[in-house]
């Protein structure tokens, strides 16, 4: 069976992290979502995304397919109802499709399908803050996945563990003179990680694969901090998609970080309003500031972003795509894509700028700048304009 991830009506809620990867690629928990069910189904996928996303991310179409909506994460009766489909059957949870059979060039009418409720609980990433909110769910999942039928490498006697049969660690880690106390959740520590010494980590945390905790961090789950991504200061349930590096000192809770992001040293978020009422963050939909139903909650941040020394970001703020914020004082609470400056104006970031630095950054990685990553950068400078004050 050919499987296709689709992005789903959540699309637009998941912005700005939607900007530049489908709803597939987001990271919860360890994995991605896509990670996540090529891992249970046993096969690699492709995927229907945004038209000018479609040259890095194409869909490959078979004789039979099944199409999964990617805001849905997998769970063991999913994944049955999922296997057990057949011809023109549909899985619907209340108005989204879950997933769906369907043959090479078949023009699909619902109305002729036969429609099955999903089973079980919906474990869906609807909007951005659920990213966060939900990842110590997906971090036990995962980590169930992952370790299944294996074995840890030895914890190292130098650490201050609590529960260690909850702690997983890959090869290549490397973590000596840390406290790792598991007994609120798994700690996984990914293949040629590294936990510093003097760390403080209270679970669940997941370190993926040659990501680092800085000295004397001080990690609050759930958190995930992604692929080669480093981290210090202190922390509380983040999730950090990849290629990023939060440093040095500062606080970062109830937040979303994309790839390719840097938060310079000292730079703080809130969490909380000081009259401690419900936060409402930008929705790039309804282009006002949606409900969140949340006490806590911090900042959402796309790719390529980056933010000077001792920044301050209020309380539920959303940075776009490749914005650079500097200077004193809170910038406004929400900053658009391609934008540059601080709480004293904000200019356009113009293109041929924010090229220059990804180049310069991916390469340090050894990760090439490629053109399709300029042409989808150059459709979300096009699609943010209007948000922009040029």
């Amino acid at each position: 069976m050919n499987y296709i991830l689709f992005d789903g009506s959540s699309r637009d809620q998941l912005l700005p992290f939607t900007f530049t990867r489908p709803v597939a690629d987001i990271r919860i928990g360890i994995l991605t979502i896509r990670e996540k069910w090529e891992n249970l189904l046993s096969t690699t996928t492709s995927t229907v995304t945004e038209d000018y996303l479609s040259n890095k991310w194409p869909m490959v179409e078979m004789e039979r397919n099944i199409m999964i909506n990617a805001s849905f994460l997998p769970t063991p009766e999913l994944l049955i109802q999922i296997e057990n489909l057949e011809e023109n059957e549909a899985i619907f949870y209340e108005e989204d499709i879950v997933a769906f059979y369907t043959l090479e060039d078949q023009e699909v009418d619902f109305s002729t399908y036969t429609t099955l409720e999903l089973a079980g609980d919906a474990f869906q990433i609807a909007h951005t803050w659920d990213i966060f909110a939900k990842n110590g769910a997906a971090i036990a999942a995962d980590f169930e996945l992952l370790k299944q039928d294996r074995d840890s490498q030895p914890i190292p006697a130098s650490n201050n563990v609590v529960k260690p049969e909850n702690i997983f660690i890959e090869e290549g880690a490397k973590v000596e003179f840390a406290t790792l106390n598991a007994s609120e959740g798994p700690i996984y520590i990914g293949a040629n990680s590294e936990i510093m010494e003097g760390s403080l980590v209270r679970g669940p945390l997941a370190l993926c694969e040659h990501a680092t905790l800085k000295l004397g961090a001080k990690i609050y789950g759930p958190t995930t901090i992604g692929p080669h991504t480093k981290v210090g200061g202190e922390v509380n349930n983040v999730v950090i998609f990849g290629f990023s590096n939060k440093g040095h000192d500062g606080f970062l809770g109830n937040s979303v970080i994309g790839e390719w992001c840097n938060l310079g040293a000292d730079t703080n978020n809130s969490n909380l309003k000081n009259n401690y009422t419900e936060v409402r963050l930008w929705d790039y939909e309804t282009e006002g500031f949606a409900r969140t139903g949340l006490q806590f909650c911090g900042l959402m941040m796309g790719d390529h972003s980056k933010c000077g020394i001792n920044t301050m970001f209020n309380t539920g703020t959303v940075v776009g795509v490749s914005s650079n914020i500097f200077g004193s004082g809170f910038p406004r609470n929400f900053i658009p894509s391609f934008s540059w400056g601080g709480s004293g104006g904000m200019t356009t970031y113009k293109t041929s700028k924010a090229f220059e630095v990804a180049e310069i950054v991916m390469k340090r990685r050894g990760i090439e700048f490629t053109e399709d990553d300029k042409e989808i950068l150059e459709q979300v400078f096009e699609d943010s304009k209007k948000w922009r004050r040029e």
